[in-house]
């Protein structure tokens, strides 16, 4: 299942897509800024505490919200290095490799 702008036109994900999936569409619907779409995300990765995917998206979460110490844990707790150069670049990476 592919993120595409067609699906962000929509109000919500779709009902049956993982709960990764939810997330990183509730980023990008956000448009990569703070806000309620960015909580979303945050709320869905915070409950899958310790779940790899999650805390990478996890970690994407705090970087976007301007919580760069925290971004940090994040990646070094699962043993990565943030990719992209920009909030977007490092999501396509996310879903390339999760999704």
């Amino acid at each position: 299942m592919t993120i595409t702008k067609d699906k962000l036109l929509c109000a919500e994900p779709s009902s049956n897509a993982s709960l990764l999936y939810q997330a990183l569409w509730w980023i990008a619907k956000g448009e990569f800024t703070a806000g309620s779409e960015l909580n979303r995300a945050h709320d869905i990765c915070q409950s899958h505490e310790g779940n790899a995917p999650f805390d990478w998206v996890h970690a994407l979460v705090h970087w976007i919200d301007g919580e760069e110490w925290n971004s940090n844990y994040w990646y070094r707790r699962i043993g990565k290095n943030r990719q992209g150069e920009t909030f977007e670049q490092e999501w396509q990476v996310i879903v390339n490799e999760l999704i």
